[in-house]
């Protein structure tokens, strides 16, 4: 049999109108002021209004954070953390995108600990234990809400992970209202995002094992379905909820079967050019699938007919190759941009967009073939 360790979110629920019963969660936990971290358009758009309710009517006082921004930087998560220290928080709730999350895990944290957030960087760097935390995701993208990860943008641009089993939150939850009307780009991006972490997963070199490869094909199987409803009929809640399950399903698998070249090459171009994650990994996605094909065919040949059922019956390069053209036609029928010059990318930023990438070490050690400085440059020459 296999060794391997498989580690996840404690408790999941997943309903619809599930926000408005996390007061009652963080209750029973026995808290009682809470730091509700979400950033203003979520605040904006009235999706946070049922959570806070619920806390309310839960007899729990609130100390709100909302100025989170993409690729939330750590100057950010510091001044959050500094004005809650006073406020005598024992819990904290998220709801909102990855960012939000990423940052809700790491408040939960530091108030909790002495420990400086620069010493948290890396992979089981983290001592002591957090509050109790409860996380519900407005996007099917990222799968924070079951991953110990959170990804922090340090300087100018570079990004850096803390990884540990510290950061996996007591609750998930998975409420499907929340994501109604989400914009048809956003959809998009997140998706493909949370197929990107299936993919890699059920890829991945280094830790790959049976049960992420079970919840990476099932979370395949989920948002290769939806996805396409849940952009062009934004209210159907079905849709929107099976995308969801999904995409947790896909961050349980990649928690423990860790992501790739997709992700370390997508990085760069959101520290430099803000372009968001998702979208990033969905611009990049096809060519390292190309670059890959020589050590991952046979997986890929497996994959592709559940994301595109089309490719059934085909042989296992034609899967393989036909998964790599879906993809590159996927993005575009979603209205995604789908070239870096799009984004004011030219040949004279490659090279720094290159050595980037390569110092995503702690990802490009789980790709299936050695990247590169100069496959890492083609491939951004690619996708310009």
């Amino acid at each position: 049999m296999q060794s391997f360790s498989f580690q996840t979110t404690r408790s999941v629920l997943a309903e619809i109108g599930a926000t408005a019963k996390i007061g009652g969660i963080v209750a029973a936990r026995g808290c009682r002021k809470i730091a509700f971290v979400t950033d203003p358009m979520i605040l904006n758009l009235g999706l946070a209004e049922a959570a806070l309710s619920g806390l309310k009517t839960a007899g729990l006082d609130v100390w709100t954070f909302s100025q989170v921004v993409p690729d939330p930087p750590e100057a950010m998560i510091l001044t959050a953390v500094e004005q809650a220290r006073s406020e005598g928080i024992d819990g904290v709730v998220s709801v909102g995108g990855g960012s939000s999350l990423d940052t809700a895990k790491l408040i939960s944290i530091l108030l909790n600990t002495d420990q400086p957030l620069a010493e948290m960087y890396g992979v089981n760097q983290v001592r002591g234990e957090r509050l109790p935390l409860v996380l519900a995701p407005t996007t099917a993208g990222t799968g924070s809400e079951v991953t110990p990860i959170s990804i922090v943008t340090t300087g100018a641009s570079e990004k850096k992970g803390v990884v540990a089993p510290q950061l996996l939150p007591d609750w998930a939850i998975l409420d499907a209202e929340l994501t109604v009307g989400l914009p048809a780009d956003v959809t998009a991006a997140t998706g493909i995002d949370a197929m990107v972490h299936a993919i890699e997963a059920f890829t991945s070199k280094r830790l790959k094992n049976v049960v992420s490869d079970c919840l990476a094909k099932q979370a395949l199987e989920l948002l290769g379905a939806n996805i396409r409803t849940a952009c062009f009929a934004p209210g159907d809640r079905e849709a929107r909820g099976q995308m969801l399950l999904g995409s947790m399903l896909a961050g349980m698998a990649f928690t423990n079967a860790p992501v790739a070249a997709v992700h370390a090459l997508a990085y760069p171009l959101g520290g430099h050019f803000h372009i968001p994650h998702g979208l990033s990994n969905a611009l990049v996605l096809p060519y390292v699938l190309d670059y890959n094909m020589e050590a991952a065919r046979e997986m890929y040949a497996e994959l592709a007919p559940i994301i595109f059922p089309e490719l059934a019956g085909r042989s296992s390069l034609d899967r393989a190759q036909g998964m790599i053209e879906g993809f590159k036609r996927l993005g575009p029928e979603l209205g995604m941009k789908s070239r870096l010059s799009e984004f004011g990318i030219s040949h004279n930023h490659l090279p720094r967009l290159a050595e980037d990438a390569m110092k995503q070490e702690r990802l490009l050690i789980n790709n299936p073939r050695d990247m590169t400085l100069e496959a890492a440059h083609g491939i951004y020459e690619q996708a310009l």
